[in-house]
This record gives structure tokens, C-alpha cells and sequence, in this order.
């Protein structure tokens, strides 16, 4: 007997493991003695699948009508477990939540049978794919590997490790990776070990997979993240080999092979493997945990760093919290070297960049959108610059009227370099001229005029944001990449893009975001490939519902069908991912896809701060105010000085009762822009709430009952109502009644005022009509104003 077979010997005296099984897990008469003890529940419809611990029935959840998976245990590891346990220890599970991992539902005994209920993904797993391509593309392979990786990262965070991750727990579907049975293991041994049985020897059945199982799983040592990294790395092997990396006549063999062998070279295997993916592979396949990569993480960023493709240089986030940093930023193929300034302690001080809006030098005023339109592409432009952190555009554009000097614009916005020039367009010819300044000092750096006819703007716009990257003695990999992408080479396309955006960006008067929509669908015209005015014609459309410009189903179906277009024409184009989260949470409440799209848009650009507040809304709507808060947070040092984000922060703490720091944020936001109406707004809705009703009715702004949203004219008909001014809260909403024959008013108004009212059987009635219109408001029914609906029959099934 050799070393090998030694080992394998030794192992199989204490390990048993889970291997497919063909064998009938349920007879027929359980099988209906299951369905009928869940049938007030779910309809079970047929099997799904099977495997060494559970069999996978499809089923009707007859509450939600929708389609899930009911997976039950196999009846002799049921009977071994400590039922109790591992309920409690599912219910662990069941709160992870990611846009990767498969969630759990819900989970529970019947007749000695332990279940636990997922959704029910369309699609294939991994091991289905790979039954058919044997092997996979490069990019594919490290798309979906650092897909998992980013599940598997958030779930150590919460202290779960998978430890039986192999291609049938990892779902395809609509391309993205989902990790499935998470909390799974740890359920079942904890609950093992609450029943007695220290080693799974009583079960049947070991925590993992043999072609997939770590040392350390095998010998009965303790394990940590750093198991499913290792299994990780051999569905990675699996994936561009054809074939995991060990494997034997018998899973004894397989399990000793584990141990004891180096996996062989995948570049003998496959020559098209990039190096540095080949010597990612083995670190994640080293025998000491040690030796490997110390998280799911580094495992990520080095398999995205190991790839060149442009296809695959995207940026990735690490779990729920930190959204706003970008651990790879290689999307336009280029990398800082280091900054030339240093600290006390000698470390690289990353500098701080403003670009404060361009001013307009031409004879018509109407031209303002040009100069805006270019501070807009040179935002865009450098902040895709690693090195650079690169000031929001609302925080930018906040102070462009201040009169203030540089030093003092560069302490608001936390900068330490100003870029500010005007431009000027006359007939066929512009000028630009462009600055650089250290704001500490006031001293220009560089400066430079441009002289171009008008189709070469985004060339000029290339040309100053190179000159920025030389002037902070960055360095481009790839030099002959523009910063600035030409994603239409119809110039007069562009310029009509310009001014979409300029106009969709005042979109607090409903008249600008129509002028918007005509200018956006000018330019489709002109390129009808033109994926940024696609998704601008989206946000614009998104929008309208709103601001009473539309009905939700009308603006939304339009804004649907933009997105998606955008999202064909440039998958790689952040506001389209942006644009169609925005429309699954105020219009489709499809949480799943609102999720996706957001973690899309933020790996593509986790610089943009408009995305982390839509993505807040988005957390909000599934009662995550927590998560909905760190990305307000993370808005907010993007974006520092933006009265609208920080009113947002308001809107927030008030759900969460945190009544006085929201009037904190939204006083904040009132001091940096006074003309807000938006802070004012969730300034007077918490003191509503507060029942400091004289104060709130005096913080509306004068045309407060005009107003198409809830926000507006509902809390103020409500405040006139709970304080007894019944004939003032019956005049709003005579008021309202007459703008809704002109424009469309969102049901929840109508809704507030009858709870002013006392009227709570008619704002019951309002709400059940903002559902069946899906209202864009819906989505905020946590507001404190409901709580006098709470517990009632027909507002809990809204």
C-alpha cells in the first residue's frame, strides 16, 4: 500500500462525505404525507433534482403566488440532527443577504422531515454549463469566480463559511453567478454537535465534496473562510481545465490526492491561460490555509488584476459596506504610479480634485449647457483616474455662485486642486481655456487655451484631462487611450446629449425634464446607437411620475425600454445599469433586479454618487435602513456638500425614528443650499411627525400645496388635519383635486390628507389605488405618518 492509499485508509475511518445519491430519499406514501402537510403552505409540483443530502421539490408559495424550491433533508440525517438547532442556526442563515447568494426563505419540521425554502432560480448551475462546454471562457471563468468570491466575502464577514462549495451550488442566472445552501453546513453541524455527534459519523453525510474539499476539511481540523477559498480555487481549475484538479477511482483516493499532491499545471493543460491566472489558481489551492489568500477578497482582486482584457477590468466592492471603494479601477486601462506630494510618515497622499463648473464666455446664455456639459465630462473622465479622488458633480456645482476664493472652496469640498476654465463658442469655432490650481496656495500649476472647431470637443476634453494626469506626474499604462470615450461620433448628437443632461440636472421644475426628454430622443435620431442618451431618456422618463408629468405605467414602460436599450448597446455604460435599478424599485418592485443593476453599476463606477442614493432607495424599499444608511453615508463623502443627498439622509433616520438627527441632516442640507425645497420639505415632514405642528407648517416652502408628490402637498394637508384646521387640510385637497385633471397627482397624497382627516377606511382606499397604479411612492410606506394603519388587514396586504 502506498502513501496514498495509506491515507485514504485512514480517513475513511472518520469521514463520510456527500456523494450523489440515486436512491428514492422520500417513498411514495411519505412523499405524500409531506405534500399534504405542507399544502396549506405550498403546492409541491414536481421534483427537481436530488442530491446525498436533500431531495429539491419545485413549489407554489400560496401566500406570495410565486415559485420557490422546497429542499428536504434526507430522513436519517433528520433524525440524527438536533431539530431545534438547526432551525435556529437556518435562521442564522436566512439573514444573509447579497446580490450572489441565493436567500433563504424560510424553513421548518414536518412529520420528522427538516425543509428549508429558497427561491426558485430560472436557469442552469455551473455544473450543467460545464456538462455541456467542458471548458470556459478566460473572462467568463474569472467573471464568475470573483462573482462568488464577492458572496463568499460578505458571508465570512457575517462569520458563515459555505464549506461545500462546488459547481451544483453555484446557479446561473441571467449570466450572474448565485451561490446556493449557504449556512447550510454550519446549520447541520451545529446541530450535529447539539445532538451529540462531534463528527458527522452518525449522519451519512460530511460537510463537503470530495473533488472539492480542503486538507484541513479532510483531516477533521478546524476551518475558516479560507476552506471555501480552496474549494474555490477548484471550480476555478474545474472551469478552465475541463476537469477539477484531483481525481481518483475513488473518493478516498480523491480526498488523499487533496493532501498530499500539487495540482497539476493548468498552463500544460490550456495554453491560452494567462500566467498570472495560473499562479492565482495554485495560491488558492496551497495545502496550509496559511499559504493561501487570506480572504475571498484577495481572491478576487487578484483573479481581476491577473486579466488585461478590457472585457474584464472592472471595479469590484468588498460586502455591503463598503460600496464607495473601489478595489480594482482598471476599466479605461490605466494605473497611478504614486503621488508626488508625501505625508509626515512618508505614505503616498492621494490627491484631492474639484472641477468647479466651466463658465460660458459666448454671446447667447443659451450655451450654458455646453460649458456645464464639459465640467460634466471632465468629472467623469478624471475620476476614472486610480490615485485621484475626484469631487461629486452636485457638491461641485453647489458652490458656482458663491464668490468664494479657491481657499476657501477647496476647504468646503475637502480639496486640495482646483480645475475651473470657460468656454466659448462663436459660429463654428470654440475656445476653451482650462487651469489647474493648488487650492492650499492659489498657484496655477498649468494652464492652456484650446482653439477647435466644434465637432473636436471630446478631444479638447481628452486633451485637459491628460494634461491634469501629467501635471499630478500620474502615469497611463495605456497612453493611447482616450480618457474621455467618444461613444457617438455624430457631434451634433453630442451636443444634443449636452443638453438633455443639462436640463434633466434641474429636474425639480417638471417643464425641464420634458425639455430633456425632446433633446434626448434629438439625439437618438441622429445616432440611434447612442447608448448615454438611451439611458438619459430613462432617468427622464423615470422621473416624470414624480413630478405629476405622467402616469407611473406610461413614463415607466418608456423609461423600461430606454434602459434596456442602453444596456444593449454598452453593457459596460454604469448609468444604464443605474437606470434600470431605478425602474425595478419605484415601478417594478423587483428586488432581485434591483439589486443586480445597482452591484452592476457600482463595480462599473463606484464613484458616482447618485447611483449609492438610488441604491439607498433600494434598501429602504426592502427595509434594510441600515445598509440604506451607509450608502447615504457613502453619497455623502463623494458628494459632500449636496443639499439633496443630505436632505436624503433625513428622509432615512426618519423611519427609523431617529427623529432628531434627521432634523440635524436636513438642517444641514438647508445651510448648505437655502434654496433647497427638498430640505425644507423633510425638515417640515419630521417635525410633522414629531407632532411640532406650528413649526413644520411654518418650514413648507409658499408653494407647498402646488406640490405633485406626497411629500409636499400630502403632509401639509395632514398637519392642517391633526391640528384641527379641518377646512384648511379639505382646501389642499380641493386643490389637488383640481391639478388632477391637468396632471397626474400620486395617490398617496390624497391618502395623507385622510389620515389628517381621521379618514382612515378613505386612505386605505388611495393607498390600494397607488398599488394597482404602482405609484412611485409606494415604496415609502414606512413613513411614521402610517403607523395608525399598521395591523390592519388591508394595509398589510399592500
Amino acid at each position: 500500500m502506498d502513501s496514498g492509499d495509506h491515507t485514504a485508509a485512514t480517513l475513511s475511518k472518520r469521514l463520510f462525505y456527500s456523494l450523489p445519491d440515486t436512491s428514492p430519499l422520500l417513498p411514495a406514501d411519505d412523499l405524500s404525507r409531506l405534500t399534504a402537510a405542507l399544502a396549506d403552505r405550498f403546492d409541491i409540483q414536481r421534483e427537481l433534482g436530488r442530491g446525498g443530502m436533500a431531495t429539491v421539490y419545485l413549489a407554489r408559495d400560496r401566500k406570495l403566488d410565486r415559485l420557490v424550491a422546497v429542499k428536504v433533508l434526507r430522513p436519517e440525517l433528520a433524525e440524527s440532527l438536533g431539530t431545534d438547532r438547526f432551525l435556529r442556526e437556518i435562521q442564522i442563515a436566512a439573514k444573509l443577504s447579497h446580490p450572489h447568494i441565493l436567500q433563504l426563505y424560510d424553513s421548518g419540521e414536518v412529520n420528522g422531515r427538516l425543509f428549508y425554502v429558497t427561491p426558485y432560480v430560472e436557469g442552469e448551475s455551473l455544473r450543467q454549463r460545464l456538462a455541456r462546454e467542458d471548458r470556459l471562457p478566460v473572462d467568463t471563468v474569472v467573471r464568475l469566480a470573483a462573482e462568488v468570491a464577492a458572496a463568499l466575502d460578505y458571508a465570512h464577514q457575517q462569520g458563515i463559511v459555505h464549506r461545500d462549495i462546488k459547481p451544483e451550488n453555484i446557479l446561473l442566472h441571467t449570466g450572474q453567478a448565485i451561490v446556493a445552501d449557504f449556512g447550510i453546513a454550519r446549520a447541520i453541524d451545529a446541530a450535529a454537535a447539539e445532538a451529540g455527534h462531534t463528527e458527522m459519523t452518525g449522519t451519512g453525510v460530511v460537510l463537503g465534496t470530495p473533488p472539492y474539499m480542503s486538507p484541513e476539511q479532510i483531516t477533521g481540523d478546524p476551518v475558516d473562510g479560507r476552506t471555501d477559498v480552496y474549494a474555490l480555487g477548484c471550480v476555478l481549475y474545474e472551469m478552465l481545465a475541463g476537469r477539477p484538479p484531483f481525481t481518483g477511482p475513488s473518493a478516498q483516493a480523491v480526498l488523499a490526492r487533496h493532501t498530499i499532491e500539487p495540482a497539476p499545471s493548468l498552463r500544460k493543460i490550456r495554453t491560452d491561460i494567462p500566467v498570472a491566472i495560473e499562479r492565482t489558481v495554485a495560491k488558492a489551492l496551497a495545502k496550509a490555509p496559511q499559504d493561501r489568500f487570506a480572504s475571498a477578497a484577495e481572491l478576487r482582486d487578484a483573479l481581476m488584476g491577473a486579466v488585461p482584457a478590457p472585457g474584464l477590468t472592472m471595479r469590484w466592492r468588498v460586502g455591503r459596506r463598503a460600496a464607495g471603494v473601489a478595489l480594482l479601477i482598471a476599466a479605461l486601462g490605466v494605473a497611478a504610479v504614486v503621488w508626488a506630494s508625501r505625508g509626515r510618515r512618508g505614505t503616498a497622499v492621494p490627491p484631492s480634485l474639484a472641477v468647479l463648473p466651466f463658465v460660458n464666455e459666448s454671446s447667447s446664455p443659451d450655451d450654458q449647457y455646453f460649458a456645464y456639459g464639459i465640467t460634466d465630462e471632465l468629472i467623469n473622465a478624471l475620476g476614472q483616474v486610480p490615485g485621484v479622488r475626484v469631487t461629486a458633480r452636485t457638491s461641485a456645482f453647489a458652490l458656482r455662485d458663491s464668490g468664494l476664493d479657491v481657499r476657501t472652496i477647496g476647504a468646503r469640498l475637502g480639496a486640495t486642486m482646483l480645475l475651473e476654465g470657460t468656454v466659448q463658442r462663436a459660429g463654428g469655432t470654440m475656445r476653451v481655456t482650462a487651469q489647474f490650481i493648488n487650492a492650499a496656495t492659489g498657484a496655477v500649476l498649468w494652464s492652456d487655451t484650446y482653439r477647435r472647431q466644434g465637432k473636436d470637443i471630446i478631444d479638447v476634453e481628452d486633451e485637459i484631462s491628460r494634461a491634469i494626469v501629467g501635471a499630478l506626474q500620474l502615469r497611463l499604462i495605456g497612453a493611447n487611450r482616450p480618457l474621455v470615450q467618444r461613444r457617438t461620433d455624430n457631434p451634433q448628437a453630442y451636443d444634443l446629449y449636452l443638453k438633455g443632461r443639462y436640463f434633466w440636472n434641474q429636474r425639480t421644475a417638471p417643464p425641464a425634464l420634458g425639455r430633456a426628454i425632446g433633446y434626448f430622443e434629438q439625439a437618438i435620431a441622429l445616432d440611434s446607437n447612442y447608448a448615454r442618451a438611451w439611458a438619459g431618456l430613462a432617468d427622464a422618463y423615470s422621473l416624470l411620475p414624480a413630478f405629476g408629468d405622467a402616469p407611473p405605467s406610461d413614463a415607466f414602460t418608456k423609461a423600461k425600454a430606454a434602459a434596456q436599450r442602453a444596456v444593449a448597446l454598452d453593457s459596460t455604460l454604469a448609468d444604464a445599469h443605474t437606470s434600470l435599478g431605478i425602474i425595478a424599485v419605484f415601478h417594478d418592485w423587483d428586488w432581485a433586479t434591483a439589486a443586480r443593476e445597482f452591484d452592476r453599476s457600482l463595480a462599473l463606477d463606484p464613484t458616482e454618487s447618485r447611483t449609492h442614493l438610488f441604491h439607498a432607495w433600494y434598501y429602504r424599499a426592502v427595509g434594510r435602513l441600515e445598509d440604506a444608511l451607509d450608502e447615504l453615508r457613502t453619497a455623502q463623502r463623494l458628494d459632500p456638500v449636496s443639499a439633496i443627498i443630505n436632505a436624503r439622509v433625513a428622509a432615512i433616520l426618519r423611519p427609523m425614528r431617529r427623529y432628531d438627527e434627521a432634523a440635524t441632516a436636513a438642517r444641514q442640507a438647508i445651510e448648505l443650499d437655502s434654496g433647497n425645497v427638498n430640505a425644507y420639505i423633510e425638515l417640515g415632514q419630521v417635525l410633522a411627525v414629531e407632532r411640532r405642528l406650528p413649526e413644520a407648517l411654518a418650514t413648507f416652502p409658499a408653494d407647498r400645496d402646488l406640490g405633485a408628490g406626497y411629500n409636499v402637498a400630502g403632509t401639509l394637508g395632514y398637519v392642517y388635519g391633526v391640528t384641527g384646521h379641518r377646512a384648511e387640510a379639505l382646501a389642499v385637497q380641493r386643490r389637488l383635486e383640481q391639478r388632477a385633471r391637468e396632471r397626474y397627482i400620486t395617490p398617496e397624497a390624497f391618502a395623507l390628507i385622510a389620515l389628517g382627516l381621521g379618514d382612515t377606511s378613505r386612505a386605505l382606499d388611495w393607498l390600494e389605488r397607488g398599488y394597482r397604479e404602482r405609484s412611485f411612492f409606494m415604496t415609502f410606506l414606512d413613513e411614521p405618518f402610517f403607523d395608525p394603519l399598521r395591523g390592519q388587514p388591508r394595509f398589510e396586504r399592500i
